[in-house]
């Protein structure tokens, strides 16, 4: 009589890490008007006037504001593009994007 040993069998799962999130942030700056914040705003990131207005008055108030959220891909392409439309027009309009906690 003929033993059958059963080898179990143990399936690898490759976990696909998801890409770290970077923050897109507006700096205040004390040269360039409010509506033209606003226009930036909602033009480069899709935002409504009452979020694009609530982001700009938190970077007046406190310096700086957290806009969006994005792969850092996306973040940078859209920190590049806000900043070169405040350059186009001479303002020193200015976003930046740091990795999320």
């Amino acid at each position: 009589m003929s033993k059958t040993v059963a080898i179990p069998r143990t399936k690898t799962e490759t976990k696909v890490e998801r890409p770290r999130l970077h923050k897109v942030i507006l700096f205040n700056d004390d040269y360039t008007p409010r509506d033209f914040v606003v226009q930036v705003l909602k033009a480069v990131f899709r935002l409504n006037e009452t979020q694009a207005l609530n982001v700009m008055m938190t970077a007046h108030r406190k310096g700086v504001c957290v806009v969006a959220v994005f792969a850092q891909d996306i973040a940078e392409t859209k920190a590049t593009r806000a900043t070169e439309a405040g350059a186009a027009k001479g303002y020193p309009l200015r976003f930046g994007t740091e990795p999320e906690e």
